[in-house]
């Protein structure tokens, strides 16, 4: 028997360093970009997700895929919003799509929410431990990682505690669809465990979540995973440190981050308990589940409902366009603009209204690069959502109004997915719009800016300063 497992292990270091030899030659990279390779980690990325977006849009066209007849543009929109993690729909996902559309509609929102380069970067650095070139530089630049934090020790947890979390999710989930009459209880389970996990928001039933409004189980099971996925694998990498370790603290980043979502969560719970008339025929238990769980889904960008959102009032709707706005936080599998974007330029606003030099938060001293990257961001943002929501105003001739084409655009550059019920009745133009946002929104705006300037600065412009009144 010993000799048995000699050979094994000696058999199984061969393997390992033949296929650590095969990986180094072989770019997985390379091979879903279409040959594509760069030494831009930005403009790796925008390929990167621009070919899987591609790649899903023309698998989901295969007639088995299909129960009806589904435009392109309509496929295009269904995978983009998976891959984005969006859950923005133009179809009825249950209805127009077979199982294997539904299980390929899934993988894509397992590889947007674990992220693009993961799983080859986690084989590639547990075979060779070392990574290569473009590779580390786009892992850290998608997950936004801290110096502190090591690339290759955050590819290995971030498939392990999202494969926790999924399966956890699937086994709290199956006995609460079994017991609803749910048809296919265990595929319920894994479709939303993942999806809610990866706040993407897409439901395999007609009416997303709503009949399950008065299931607080089911709406506790929900927010803790899409909690978990959209505070970041920093905040969870944090946190069980912390749990493991005692000496261990915890970091300014995941301070910032648990109470900025403390205070968002907070503010829209309470603005929609006491000040939504909709909500105000719901049994107070009920009426807070419905006000945590719509305020949650829209911060964490999950995009899930248990009510129907178009059916709000205005401010309310304004209120949750504001919160999408905000979003989850760096490193998770949300969108938004970031919880610790927010509390930066908060900082700077706050700083410089102190007439004070340096910017700090809670006594703390923010680099001056991080605050850089915070302010091109909310710029960069903020131009992208007016930009797009005029384009989309224009596409739709004012025919939905206004406030609702603006949440619309919310939803799609956060990658949020709720939906105030226009993006079913879109024009092909109007879906272009929301595709451009939701593709921006995954990818990130300073991660496609940056790509489209490189080739500016490498040939190294100069530009002469000049005094500016401000």
């Amino acid at each position: 028997m010993r000799k048995l497992w000699r050979n094994l292990m000696r058999g199984a270091g061969y393997v390992k360093r033949h296929l650590g030899h095969w990986l180094l030659k072989f770019d997985v990279e390379r091979f879903f970009t279409f040959g594509y390779i760069c030494s831009s980690p930005q403009r790796q990325l925008t390929v990167g997700y621009l070919s899987y977006f591609l790649i899903g849009g023309v698998l989901l066209c295969l007639p088995f895929m299909l129960c009806g007849d589904v435009s392109f543009v309509d496929n295009l929109f269904t995978a983009i919003s998976a891959v984005s993690t969006t859950g923005l729909s133009t179809v009825d996902v249950s209805a127009d799509y077979t199982f294997w559309g539904q299980l390929l509609i899934l993988l894509l929102i397992q590889l947007g929410g674990i992220g693009y380069m993961t799983l080859s970067t986690f084989v590639m650095y547990r075979v060779t431990h070392h990574f290569v070139g473009v590779r580390a530089g786009a892992f850290r630049k998608q997950f936004s990682l801290p110096e502190n934090f090591s690339a290759g020790d955050m590819a290995a947890s971030i498939l392990k505690y999202t494969l926790f979390f999924e399966a956890a999710g699937v086994l709290l989930l199956y006995p609460i669809f079994r017991s609803e009459g749910v048809e296919g209880p265990l595929w319920s389970a894994v479709f939303h465990s993942i999806s809610a996990f990866c706040t993407a928001g897409f439901s395999i039933f007609p009416d997303n979540l709503v009949r399950f409004a008065g299931n607080v189980p089911l709406n506790l099971v929900i927010m803790v995973l899409s909690y978990a996925g959209a505070m970041g694998f920093i905040v969870i990498s944090d946190l069980w440190r912390k749990v493991s370790e005692r000496a261990h603290r915890i970091t300014f980043t995941t301070k910032v981050i648990l109470s900025i979502t403390l205070i968002v969560t907070l503010w829209g719970t309470f603005h929609l308990y006491f000040f939504e008339p909709s909500f105000a025929g719901f049994a107070p238990g009920k009426r807070l589940m419905v006000s945590v769980f719509q305020t949650m889904s829209a911060m964490t960008t999950v995009g899930y409902n248990t009510v129907d959102v178009g059916s709000v009032m205005p401010l309310s709707l304004f209120v949750l366009t504001v919160i999408m706005y905000v979003g989850a936080s760096p490193s998770g599998t949300g969108g938004g603009l970031k919880s610790t974007t927010v509390s930066a330029v908060f900082a700077y606003v706050k700083s410089r209204l102190g007439l004070r030099r340096e910017v700090t938060l809670a006594g703390r001293r923010i680099p001056a690069y991080r605050v850089d990257d915070a302010l091109t961001i909310f710029v960069f943002y903020t131009v992208v959502l007016f930009f797009g929501t005029y384009l989309l105003t224009m596409t739709e001739g004012g025919r939905s109004g206004f406030l609702p084409l603006m949440f619309e655009a919310a939803s799609a550059l956060g990658t949020v997915g709720l939906s105030s019920g226009v993006s079913a009745t879109l024009t092909t133009a109007g879906k272009l719009v929301l595709i451009a946002l939701m593709f921006v929104g995954r990818v990130g705006v300073v991660t496609i800016g940056n790509a489209m300037l490189m080739r500016m600065e490498r040939e190294g412009n100069r530009s002469r300063e000049d005094d500016l009144a401000v």
